[in-house]
């Protein structure tokens, strides 16, 4: 599933792409993705100039004077801008064609993704986000604070969109090893000099993963039709029974609020 640095890669991938570039017109393949695609967008956009783009958790937004496209990636969905004369491919939902002759398509296999529109820029999917990890409200105290009294486990408390967004299962996994945290420890039973360094890993993981352009494991591509490198140096997560670098332990798998979790339990306490 496409976290935080695969839709920060994109949204960078795009920006050079199609910022101040007009849309001659929106072309919606299908009615829905998760939810129903807004049928106005082809009348709504036709004409319109793409004044930015930024990036809010997971989701997309695309800047007009009109209003704000949101786009969510979902499971398995990508963007690429190409030229308007390569053909259209399977699972090619949402594009917008642009007046310099390229078109921006948005593909999504498993259909979980979503393109919404707001003419004030709000939405309720943003309205309950919680903070971004990569800024500075995000910092020692934040997490500690949250936490207090909270019997969830780590890795769900950090997993949490309203507490703080784009820290999905992988990026989890990561920064609890780095941090030496066991993800099964109540968010509540963890200090606060802890917290400080759980912050700062994962501030860390996820710019090394924004750096390496996201990580690929099965579905997921930058604009340009790369995969992301991230994947190539990740510790614990996909690597069940393996060698922890650390210790020399094997990282084991266990199921945590119906997601994997891999860690080690000699260097994770």
């Amino acid at each position: 599933m496409p976290e935080l640095p695969e839709v920060e890669t994109t949204k960078r991938g795009l920006k050079p792409l199609i910022v101040h570039q007009v849309v001659e017109r929106a072309i919606l393949y299908r009615d829905n993705l998760r939810w129903a695609m807004p049928k106005h967008l082809v009348n709504t956009l036709a004409n319109q100039r793409i004044n930015g783009i930024n990036r809010r958790g997971k989701y997309l937004l695309i800047k007009f004077d009109v209003g704000t496209l949101i786009i969510h990636l979902g499971m398995s969905g990508s963007i690429k801008v190409v030229n308007n004369t390569v053909a259209i491919k399977k699972h090619d939902h949402f594009e917008l064609s642009l007046a310099n002759g390229t078109v921006m398509r948005l593909n999504d296999p498993r259909r979980f993704g979503a393109v919404l529109f707001s003419a004030d820029g709000s939405h309720k999917l943003l309205d309950s986000l919680g903070v971004e990890p990569l800024e500075a409200d995000f910092d020692e105290c934040y997490l500690y604070g949250r936490s207090r009294n909270k019997q969830q486990n780590i890795k769900a408390f950090i997993m949490d969109s309203k507490v703080v967004v784009g820290v999905g299962n992988i990026y989890a996994c990561e920064s609890l090893f780095a941090s030496g945290i066991d993800p099964a420890r109540k968010a509540g039973n963890v200090s606060k000099k802890r917290y400080a360094h759980l912050t700062q890993n994962i501030k860390s993981i996820l710019n090394k993963a924004i750096k390496a352009g996201g990580t690929t494991l099965q579905d997921f591509s930058q604009v340009d039709g790369q995969p992301g490198y991230f994947a190539q140096t990740l510790s614990v997560y996909g690597r069940e029974a393996g060698k922890c670098a650390t210790c020399s332990g094997k990282i084991v798998r266990i199921i945590q609020n119906q997601r994997s979790t891999f860690y080690c339990k000699q260097c994770q306490t």
